[in-house]
């Protein structure tokens, strides 16, 4: 049996020290945007989506990292509007707003 839900994201949680020389995502607020986008996505109703955590995801420098499946997309979204737009654009109109593509 398929999933239930349309989308499933996750949200980068890793944790390094704070001298690693490729930092983390963690203290990049990876968990206030992992908090804020499951929050909102309640807010709005929307169904059909699953946002969890997820350890390393090898994006360090790049981060906060964030994926989504199926279609494996990855975002580097950096404040509470970038999820409100991966959220408008991404789930809403099944339009992945590029300027948040990770490079």
């Amino acid at each position: 049996m398929p999933p239930s839900y349309d989308f499933h994201f996750f949200v980068c949680q890793n944790e390094r020290p704070s001298n690693h020389p490729r930092g983390c995502c963690l203290s990049k607020g990876s968990d206030k945007l992992l908090n804020y986008m499951k929050a909102r996505v309640k807010e709005l109703g929307i169904q059909n989506i699953r946002i969890n955590k997820a350890g390393c995801m090898d994006q360090c420098e790049k981060g906060p990292a964030m994926v989504t499946y199926p279609e494996g997309i990855w975002y580097s979204p950096k404040t509470s509007e970038d999820v409100d737009e991966i959220i408008n654009s991404h789930i809403l109109k099944k339009c992945p707003p590029k300027r948040l593509l990770m490079e």
